[in-house]
């Protein structure tokens, strides 16, 4: 695209390429005291899983210690740690929430 400038010389305007937003992985960590069912509901209240997901993903974070909730941009990723854990926190659960760089 170019514009006239007033002498009659034309201008092109550079376009510039934005990178994408870094991604974040939302990640739910194993302690010995949640119960599964308060994970699965977490899965479901704030990452829209259904039941059969999110019983997936709850038995990843009891068997390998952590599972992947989903990916985000940052802001999106913090809120989704900080209403987690502000949940769990609310319920007496320890359950950890955590974000890290995809």
């Amino acid at each position: 695209m170019a514009t006239k400038h007033q002498d009659g010389s034309l201008l092109e305007t550079k376009r510039t390429q934005l990178a994408p937003p870094p991604l974040y992985k939302v990640l739910l960590l194993n302690d010995d005291f949640t119960p599964m069912d308060f994970v699965i509901v977490v899965l479901q209240r704030f990452f829209a899983m259904d039941r059969e997901q999110a019983t997936r993903i709850m038995l990843k974070v009891h068997t390998e210690g952590r599972g992947v909730c989903g990916v985000y941009p940052r802001d999106v990723a913090a809120t989704k740690v900080e209403q987690v854990t502000g949940f769990a926190r609310s319920n007496q659960h320890p359950l950890a929430c955590v974000m890290e760089e995809n």
